[in-house]
């Protein structure tokens, strides 16, 4: 599924993998909803993961990025480390490394493959985390 608006969860904003995805499906999903799936997910699996480590509500995430439309994803992740925390670089590392390589050999490895069975992607051994699933993805046409 082609989502030419949305960057990639590997794409980093302020050194954190998925932090500008996030920040695009928010404006995406304003202009034109963005369907089942998506909308469901909004604010969970690695929106979640990433609000929970800096520690701020994905609810207040979104209503600050939409009173501020203009606002750069790196001014959202300013306003979240204000609102929230600053993680260190340390604490930056093990995140993006976690969160990169989800899906490979942990709990979500089960879901990954089914993920790929259902959008006709099974055959795609080169995709080992849900990071490589979610560009293969919407790379097709």
């Amino acid at each position: 599924m082609k989502m030419p608006q949305l960057r990639s969860p590997h794409d980093k904003v302020g050194g954190l993998h998925h932090f500008g995805r996030m920040i695009d499906k928010i404006r995406a999903n304003a202009a034109s909803p963005l369907g089942e799936n998506y909308e469901p997910f909004m604010g969970k699996g690695f929106d979640g993961r990433v609000c929970h480590f800096l520690r701020i509500s994905y609810h207040d995430l979104r209503d600050q990025l939409l009173k501020n439309p203009d606002s750069t994803a790196e001014e959202i992740l300013e306003w979240a480390f204000e609102h929230g925390r600053r993680p260190d670089d340390e604490e930056v590392f093990a995140f993006n490394e976690f969160i990169r390589k989800y899906g490979w050999n942990d709990e979500a490895s089960e879901r990954l493959v089914y993920r790929k069975e259902t959008s006709g992607l099974a055959h795609r051994d080169d995709l080992s985390t849900m990071f490589q699933y979610i560009d293969a993805d919407e790379e097709r046409t």
